[in-house]
């Protein structure tokens, strides 16, 4: 009546991908889960659509919460607005304007130059400095070299300190990868964000005009049964399951019989590695970023790539050569003090987490196939640990699935519900939440092993 403009929420809940009545409801969570979406608000100033996902794991969130807290607002090497303006050059290389937008507003909260947003040109030389290791780590991290390491440490008035360059690498490498979970999980804008909104009084049918444009006819549609955008009978996807499990009681007693020679492992490892290359999401179409993200970062065309295409050959990184556990781990900590053991608490509660479950099967070591997801995704960055029969990610992933890993890890923007929709469709969605945890720190430890390897080198 005053001719006020109410905005109206776009989505429905949290995700794109997961009905609202099946996430956590706020009001009806448990006392430990409010404590949680506490810290998160006091820490974010908002209760945002990534926690209300994330929540269905509350001892990664509360981890994942600390971890965030400390490399953004607690002391560090780098100004806070520094911080935030890294989180949006990491996160924009993936187009993710969702991280982009939330981190432009704390920039500004935190006092950031207003300037420094109309493009990376405007930023200070020392953080356009920064560009080309935030593009290789989000692409191609294989191709980092202590050369480019030494690069930014030693530009004259410009250069950045070893502490410096520390926590600048883990702060790009955790938004590449939440920049994976965002997209993998289909997580919506908040009402206040660009895309979150819109001014349009409701329709008949309660659904906003653009949602009719873009072939959704309600919300029953928009968030319909996982096989709402592929038809699959129910007795199809329990059979699925069923024949999960049973290739993984095979997988364990052909391990508990015999164990294949190191020749072997070796040659499976390359044969995976190769085959992984082959497999690409089938919705392949180059999508230009749009001009409000591709401001922040230079190199537009610049994306990913297998490392093995065009003749090209990268060695194996072997795992036993460096690792998180033996030199990752201690080179983080000893230069940016309590990151390091932050990070090695989130990979493991990431990597062990498990509730034994199995869709509808109870009382199920899960470990086997955690560990084919893990090494899967270390595979594809060229990752290989001598322990591992590679032979068994074929046997427990199968192609839509590993279509999906690829795209959430390597071209997040280009996920889509009909992927998500498409593996483990018996699967609880929280169940497919966890499998998103388990890419986002696979792939986040993925490039951190690449860039401290480079910075080991260099100082040595």
């Amino acid at each position: 009546e005053l001719g006020i403009r109410i905005p109206r929420p776009l989505g429905h809940g949290p995700s794109r991908f997961i009905p609202e009545k099946e996430t956590v409801q706020v009001g009806n969570e448990d006392a430990a889960m409010h404590a949680l979406f506490a810290d998160s608000f006091a820490a974010l100033g908002r209760l945002d659509n990534v926690t209300l996902v994330m929540v269905f794991h509350p001892q990664y969130l509360e981890s994942f919460l600390k971890t965030q807290h400390y490399l953004l607002q607690m002391d560090g090497p780098l100004p806070l607005h520094y911080r935030h303006y890294i989180g949006i050059m990491a996160a924009a290389r993936h187009q993710c304007s969702y991280l982009v937008n939330l981190h432009v507003n704390d920039f500004l909260h935190v006092g950031g130059d207003p300037k420094w947003l109309n493009g990376l040109e405007n930023a200070p030389q020392k953080l356009q400095n920064l560009g080309e290791l935030n593009k290789m780590l989000a692409h191609r991290p294989w191709l980092i070299t202590k050369e480019h390491i030494e690069q930014l440490l030693k530009t004259e008035e410009n250069s950045w300190s070893l502490a410096e360059l520390i926590h600048a690498v883990v702060l790009l490498t955790h938004y590449h990868s939440l920049a994976s979970f965002t997209f993998g999980c289909g997580i919506s804008p908040e009402i206040d964000c660009e895309g979150g909104h819109t001014f349009r009084p409701p329709s008949v049918s309660n659904c906003c005009l653009c949602e009719i444009t873009n072939g959704y006819h309600g919300a029953d549609d928009v968030h319909g049964s996982p096989a709402a955008s592929i038809p699959v009978s129910t007795t199809e996807s329990v059979c699925e399951v069923e024949a999960l499990m049973e290739k993984m009681k095979q997988l364990q007693e052909c391990r508990d019989e015999e164990e294949a020679s190191q020749e072997e492992m070796a040659t499976r490892f390359e044969r995976e590695k190769r085959e992984s290359m082959f497999v690409c999401s089938s919705e392949d179409d180059e999508s230009a970023p749009t001009r409000d993200v591709s401001r922040h970062f230079e190199d537009t065309s610049y994306g990913y790539k297998d490392f093995s295409r065009h003749g090209m050959h990268v060695p194996t990184f072997r795992a036993q050569d460096y690792s998180w556990e033996d030199h990752g781990y201690s080179l983080v900590n000893r230069l940016y003090p309590d990151v390091g053991q932050l990070l090695d608490e989130k990979f493991h509660i990431a990597y062990n987490l498990t509730y034994n479950t199995m869709a509808m099967h109870k009382d199920v070591d899960t470990s086997m196939l955690r560990r084919a997801i893990w090494n899967y995704i270390h595979c594809m960055f060229g990752i290989r640990y001598d322990d591992y029969d590679y032979g068994e990610i074929n046997q427990l992933l199968d192609r839509s699935f590993k279509v999906y890993i690829k795209t959430v890890v390597c071209t997040p923007e280009k996920t889509t519900k009909r992927m998500y929709d498409s593996f483990w469709r018996q699967f609880e969605h929280s169940e497919k939440v966890h499998v998103n945890l388990l890419l986002v720190e696979a792939r986040m430890q993925a490039e951190l092993l690449y860039a401290l390897r480079a910075i080991t080198r260099y100082m040595t």
